[in-house]
């Protein structure tokens, strides 16, 4: 099991769809997005949130019809760092649907840099496509390269590529296809209030590089704030990108500081805590007290600590082999001159109760509600 975890943590996280530089500190004072706090909840009715996050996803509440499938079209994908798993398994899902439409489809890596991000563009330009995915890439920072697809006409669809599900304000992205992010944190930081019964001592962990990050770190910490006898800790602005360096001693640090008012460790992604599980180990019996959640993505790595009730008892993943299909849905309802579907999947929590289900055998997030067939006979196919 353990050369398991070993080899799927190097696969899985060696890059992620969030990066960033810099490492500074954020007090949970600090003011963002999602300053108002939600209303208080009681806790018999956040165990209710809590258990319809969690179960089995059986039932389809995506589209049940759209236009046939298009045939002869070439399509580009421009995916941001294809080291990132969850970038990878995305760039997959779109591959396997495609070829169901028989499309010809072409992957342009960016390397997860600026110059990378240039040249595949130009390179999937080059391409001459009928149409573009971006997956894991800002949108609005893409826009001025995306321009140039928009004027002729090339539709073009996203995955993660914006803080808000749907079209992408002020871009030339049709859709941004991802679960609800503010739901995904608000669901992950419930749960560690319902796991603490009420009682959680919390850190949590983002990105300012990032919007979204930002935004699913301050829904988190309103629910924590929101918490009677909760305490939110602090909120840890730690850029992704320097995880491998930093977080072993950011785990240290925070270990020492809080003692035993650390309770649970929040996350924006389960990267941060690839790196903090084996300083807890370290720690002993310090460490062992603490629980990990993440609000995304559902990495092999946060499967199998889940699986085997190491640290981690929560991770909101996202089904990213559905998603991947559902690009192709939509962008070919764009081919095909209809709007978009507009779906959002439901958000799923898994847990040490439910990773039986919905992929978890296979160390990922994929619902067993028959969405291949379902988009096979939208197409038509």
């Amino acid at each position: 099991m353990w050369q398991e975890y070993g080899r799927a943590l190097q696969a899985f996280c060696i890059g992620v769809a969030l990066c960033g530089s810099g490492l500074l500190q954020a007090q949970a004072q600090a003011s963002g997005v999602g300053k108002q706090a939600p209303a208080v909840s009681s806790l018999a009715a956040m165990r209710q949130q809590v258990a319809a996050a969690s179960a089995q996803a059986t039932a389809w509440s995506g589209p049940q019809s759209g236009p046939a499938g298009a045939t002869g079209k070439t399509v580009a994908i421009i995916s941001d760092d294809l080291r990132n798993g969850g970038i990878l398994a995305v760039a997959q899902g779109i591959e396997e649907a495609a070829k169901v439409l028989q499309w010809r489809v072409k992957v342009f890596d960016a390397g997860g840099t600026a110059t990378g991000r240039g040249k595949a563009v130009a390179d999937a330009a080059a391409f001459k496509p009928d149409g573009l995915i971006l997956v894991g890439a800002d949108a609005r920072v893409m826009q001025p390269l995306l321009a140039p697809f928009d004027a002729r006409g090339i539709p073009i669809v996203g995955w993660h590529v914006g803080p808000k599900t749907g079209p992408v304000a002020d871009s030339a992205v049709a859709m941004n296809v991802s679960t609800d992010p503010l739901e995904v944190a608000r669901i992950t930081a419930t749960a560690a209030v319902v796991a603490a019964k009420g009682q959680a001592g919390v850190v949590i962990f983002t990105d300012s590089n990032f919007e979204i990050a930002m935004a699913k770190a301050n829904a988190m910490a309103d629910v924590i704030r929101a918490c009677k006898d909760c305490a939110l800790l602090e909120i840890r602005d730690l850029a992704i990108s320097r995880n491998a360096e930093l977080m072993p001693t950011v785990t240290q640090e925070l270990l020492a500081r809080y003692g035993k008012r650390w309770t649970h460790a929040l996350a924006i992604n389960d990267i941060y805590f690839d790196y903090a599980v084996p300083e807890l180990i370290k720690a002993g019996a310090a460490g062992s007290r603490i629980s990990l959640l993440s609000a995304g993505d559902g990495s092999a790595a946060a499967f199998m600590r889940i699986q085997a009730k190491t640290f981690q008892i929560g991770t909101v993943a996202e089904p990213l082999n559905l998603h991947g299909w559902q690009l192709v849905d939509e962008l070919n309802r764009r081919l095909m001159r209809q709007p978009v579907s507009g779906y959002v999947l439901p958000v799923h929590l898994v847990t040490t109760d439910n990773i039986a289900f919905d992929g978890g055998p296979r160390f990922q997030y994929d619902p067993d509600n028959g969405y291949r067939d379902i988009y096979r006979r939208i197409w038509k196919r």
